[in-house]
């Protein structure tokens, strides 16, 4: 009997290392938005111990959310929704103002500097199970220290681009920016 129990409480944390979260979530952050915005981004960096696939994201805090990418194309920034981003063990996956991120639309409530809101991230291993991590992501104007726009890998594939037009030009940019609220000011230039 002694023997049964030792060998339960040694295989606890065997157990608990199973369920341990798929991905190193660092530096998440979103975006506050202005009075009339609806949409806004969320960013973050992700880093897989296993090949993952990331699926998506919800939370209770919009009612829509995508994978988004955004690349300059000549003088166009152009923005288009990816259905799924492959993750491979130990590389980094950036989320960043005008690369990759999360757009979040049809807000529920005002992002408040200071706020932070829920997310849940689904994704899907090598053997087809899916699993889901929870994230705090605090709202704040900018990136926490050490998250700055990085290049992005290139379109992978199975992702399915949607593409947004958000022009460049003074005129374009304050046209678009109710759309496109993922520029590095957070506001159109004016």
């Amino acid at each position: 009997m002694k023997s049964l129990i030792a060998t339960l409480l040694l295989s606890v944390p065997i157990v608990a290392a199973a369920q341990a979260a798929p991905v190193k979530v660092e530096r998440p952050w979103a975006r506050p938005i202005v009075q009339g915005q609806d949409a806004t981004g969320a960013y973050m960096t992700l880093t897989a111990s296993e090949p993952l696939t990331l699926l998506g994201a919800a939370t209770p805090a919009a009612g829509i959310v995508e994978i988004h990418q955004m690349k300059m194309v000549g003088d166009v920034m152009k923005m288009s929704a990816a259905d799924t981003l492959p993750l491979k063990p130990g590389a980094p996956l950036h989320f960043a103002p005008n690369g990759y991120h999360f757009m979040l639309m049809d807000l529920k409530a005002p992002f408040r500097a200071g706020n932070s809101i829920r997310m849940t991230l689904r994704f899907r291993d090598a053997k087809g199970a899916e699993r889901t991590q929870d994230v705090t992501v605090p709202v704040a104007p900018a990136a926490p220290a050490g998250h700055g726009a990085t290049p992005m890998p290139s379109a992978s594939a199975g992702s399915s681009p949607a593409s947004t037009s958000c022009r460049t030009s003074p005129r374009a940019r304050r046209r678009a920016f109710r759309r496109c609220p993922t520029f590095p000011t957070g506001s159109p230039r004016r």
